[in-house]
């Protein structure tokens, strides 16, 4: 990827459709694989991959949630004319493992930070008022309880894996009942860096143990009755520790990630991919 240059320094990128052509381009080009891209019949397709691929990060990058607004928009290109809406949804659903290549690819270019910080926002699919009635997702979300707004929602959690520059490594979603720890081993999976910073949802002893034993040093603040408390809680830690709050605000502004209109799993997946490969983007100068 001698094309991307980390520069550890976010910046919302102001694209134009020429830049991200030649991105998309060579991002396909060097992590998509022979036998996708040779698959049966793939000559024949009026758009090709490379141009559904662009118009999917445009979509994250205009902050459009509806597919079927989004189609709307697609009809000013030249090569949106050429796909019906039905036949667009089938051929962009298949490239959310290819942005997911792209995205792990790319988290082996940043800077080897030794911390990260790991958090979680809620992503609720309803008005609180409809907790109980709606059918959304049922079987699969259920109803939780967000602190830092002191309501309760009905719909999914997504923990985050970020480092201290704000660059989003993994994400796991869960029902909105799951408590943080349990996701937290699946979100450390391939984890490089040792030092973990986490707020006081995460103050447990059991699970502090068993990362170290893993090789990870778990931070997270004490209460103020605890005793060494006031040594323990370093402002510099506490504020290296909000570095991941700052970034869940850039996503709401910028891609308003916690709201979705998703009514599948390969939908809801499929626009947090792209919304977090947009976002990472942001961290690379491109040459």
């Amino acid at each position: 990827m001698s094309h991307l240059q980390y520069t550890a320094k976010s910046h919302h990128l102001q694209w134009n459709m020429k830049q991200l052509s030649k991105i998309c381009s060579k991002l396909y080009h060097d992590y998509c694989p022979q036998s996708f891209k040779h698959r049966r019949n793939v000559s024949l397709s009026k758009v090709s991959d490379e141009s559904l691929l662009v118009l999917l990060l445009l979509q994250a990058e205009l902050g459009i949630k509806s597919q079927r607004h989004f189609y709307r928009i697609c009809q000013l290109f030249p090569c949106g004319r050429l796909l019906e809406r039905s036949r667009f949804n089938r051929r962009a659903r298949p490239l959310m493992w290819l942005i997911q290549l792209i995205r792990q690819a790319m988290n082996a270019q940043i800077s080897p930070d030794t911390i990260v910080i790991i958090d979680s926002f809620p992503l609720p699919l309803c008005q609180p008022v409809r907790n109980y009635r709606t059918r959304i997702f049922e079987g699969l979300a259920d109803i939780g309880y967000n602190a830092s707004k002191h309501l309760w929602f009905y719909g999914f959690k997504v923990h985050m894996l970020v480092t201290l520059s704000g660059y989003i490594l993994n994400y796991v979603v869960t029902p909105a009942s799951v408590h943080d720890i349990r996701a937290t081993n699946e979100l450390l999976e391939n984890c490089q860096q040792p030092y973990i910073l986490a707020d006081l949802g995460y103050l447990i002893r059991e699970l502090r143990e068993n990362l170290k034993q893993e090789g990870y040093h778990l931070w997270t603040p004490l209460r103020q009755n605890m005793a060494g408390a006031k040594q323990h809680n370093h402002w510099k830690l506490m504020a290296m520790r909000r570095t991941i709050e700052t970034r869940f605000s850039e996503l709401c502004t910028l891609f308003d990630i916690e709201r979705t209109v998703a009514r599948g799993l390969t939908g809801l997946q499929l626009r947090l991919e792209q919304v977090i490969l947009t976002y990472n983007l942001n961290f690379f100068e491109f040459n």
